[in-house]
């Protein structure tokens, strides 16, 4: 995976050392995270480093795949990437539905209410015996 650029954001962050000390890990470690591309952390005017709210939901599902799961390094590169690619699809197909679902009700005569014919959910299907069918004698 390409390591991103480096960005500058206006939102206020963390200092590297108030991260370290929030989850208990060295400094070091996040230089690593952002050596391997893992995290991004923006950059202030005199370079320090400043971790948003989206940086530190990162950095705990790295500390969780790791400290928890055991996923080395490598192993967290390809998750990351995959719930990234994973997100992208998500809005990608909620896009594509709303683009749909406009374009059916912008057209002449498009329902608003459901159609009267529409597959509708029916729940669970019931058992009945044939002999429970067939007509009793009386007698």
């Amino acid at each position: 995976m390409a390591k991103r650029g480096r960005k500058t954001r206006s939102k206020a962050g963390y200092t590297i050392s108030a991260v370290a000390e929030m989850y208990n890990i060295h400094p070091q470690t996040l230089r690593l995270y952002e050596r391997e591309g893992l995290l991004s952390p923006s950059r202030s005017r005199g370079n320090t480093r400043l971790y948003v709210q989206e940086d530190l939901e990162v950095l705990e599902t790295i500390l969780k795949l790791t400290r928890d799961l055991g996923v080395n390094l490598a192993g967290v590169q390809i998750i990351l990437d995959m719930r990234r690619r994973m997100e992208d699809a998500q809005r990608q197909m909620q896009a594509f539905v709303e683009f749909v679902r406009d374009e059916l009700l912008s057209r002449p005569g498009a329902a608003v209410e459901p159609a009267a014919d529409a597959l509708v959910h029916v729940g669970a299907p019931h058992i009945i015996r044939a002999r429970d069918l067939r007509p009793r004698k009386t007698g």
